[in-house]
């Protein structure tokens, strides 16, 4: 029985020494896995990502931030300079973030959700979208010519001042050479 124990515990320190040594070499390799797993997962919006925003979202983000810059120009234009597009990226519950758009109006001074305008002033910031992702994407493209159609029914929700302030900004954009 001693014998056997012996030949056991010899065994089980062997076995030690292996695995220490086995540990000591899969050291690097688990820290490089650690740092690969780590930039996996910001990359897909996870780990200590506090905002879940993956890396393609953190792109169109960026993009977006452009476009709404654009987009305010005509935006303040055609609401007598009440309304500003801003970009939002702050996290909405467990969703990710990154995406979304609000509304600054300037006579409260306050941020609010682009659901809470009215019709014409839905409209109004759509055309204002539409006209800046196009300017953003003429820059970035070397001020290639875009030529777009852009057909919508929405002037028909704008009262007289303001449908006057939208065509204005449009008159604008042809005396600057574009094809309305």
């Amino acid at each position: 029985r001693d014998a056997v124990l012996e030949s056991y515990t010899g065994r089980l320190a062997a076995t030690r020494s292996k695995l220490a040594a086995l540990a000591s070499e899969q050291g690097p390799v688990l820290e490089r896995y650690n740092t690969l797993k780590s930039m996996a997962d910001l990359a897909r919006g996870l780990g200590e990502n506090r905002l879940k925003m993956t890396l393609s979202t953190y792109v169109l983000a960026a993009r977006l931030e452009a476009v709404a810059l654009a987009a305010t120009q005509r935006l303040l234009v055609m609401s007598g300079q009440r309304y500003s597009l801003v970009h939002d990226d702050s996290p909405r519950g467990n969703n990710k973030s990154g995406l979304g758009l609000q509304i600054l109006d300037s006579w409260t001074g306050v941020r609010r959700d682009t659901q809470t305008l009215s019709g014409g002033e839905s409209f109004m910031a759509s055309l204002s979208l539409a006209l800046g992702l196009a300017d953003v994407i003429q820059h970035q493209s070397g001020g290639i010519d875009i030529e777009t159609l852009f057909v919508d029914e929405g002037f028909g929700s704008l009262d007289a001042e303001t449908l006057e302030q939208v065509m204005d900004a449009l008159e604008a954009l042809r005396s600057g050479g574009r094809v309305i």
